[in-house]
């Protein structure tokens, strides 16, 4: 195992029995065919389960309809993205040309969805306890607290709000390319502020999701200028 492997398993607090599981999920399906698609899928499932046992603990006093609002705020792409950054998963990533040439490993997306293929990866070596101690760490230093429930916003309605704000117009969505056989599609989609000049993409699996994903890449990139 190289040297990046062996620091991430570091600042993870997990060495892996089977490292060729860690070098999957830091693979992206424009590397090769061995990526980290299905990790993801998997690591996906353990973190909103980890999430909801944690608020469940901490947040006792909430209802199921709060509990869910801030779970998805807590999973959502532009919170994986800053957590995958703070492990410095981008370093460690096997990207293709193409994914490299156009920033890859900066891109919200697939940072964020390598970051849920590393949990999945962590359960399969070790099992659901150490996936779980995984998650308590990656969240220790955020803070939860009831009020995030009225806060939680999905990404297109944050952006809409801010830029109605501001007496702007709205973003403008396309399609730029649709990726994989018919019936398993992702779609990257791009969201752009003319006026700013800003423009992001981000990648899912229905076009709404991928509009979700590129609506939280333009907020980071706003919120970045600030």
């Amino acid at each position: 195992m190289d040297e990046s492997l062996a620091a991430l398993q570091q600042r993870l607090q997990h060495r892996f029995s089977d490292p060729r599981l860690l070098r999957r999920a830091l693979t992206h399906r424009s590397f090769g065919a061995e990526h980290n698609e299905r990790l993801e899928f998997l690591g996906d499932s353990v973190l909103n389960l980890a999430v909801s046992a944690l608020l469940y603990e901490r947040l006792q006093s909430l209802t199921e309809g709060d509990l869910t609002k801030i779970r998805a705020s807590l999973v959502r792409q532009d919170s994986l993205h800053q957590l995958a950054l703070g492990l410095e998963l981008s370093e460690a990533i096997q990207l293709g040309e193409g994914e490299l040439r156009t920033g890859g490993r900066r891109r919200p997306s697939i940072l964020a969805d390598a970051l849920e293929a590393v949990l999945g990866a962590v359960y399969l070596d070790a099992g659901y306890a150490a996936a779980e101690a995984l998650v308590h760490r990656l969240f220790k230093d955020v803070e939860v607290r009831p009020t995030l429930a009225a806060a939680a916003k999905d990404p297109k309605t944050e952006l809409q709000e801010w830029l109605q704000g501001r007496k702007m117009k709205l973003p403008v969505y396309r399609v730029a390319a649709t990726l994989g056989a018919a019936h398993k599609q992702t779609f990257d989609v791009e969201c752009e502020v003319t006026e700013l000049g800003v423009v992001e993409r981000g990648i899912g699996a229905t076009r709404r999701a991928g509009e979700q994903a590129a609506a939280a890449a333009v907020l980071m990139a706003l919120k970045a200028r600030k």
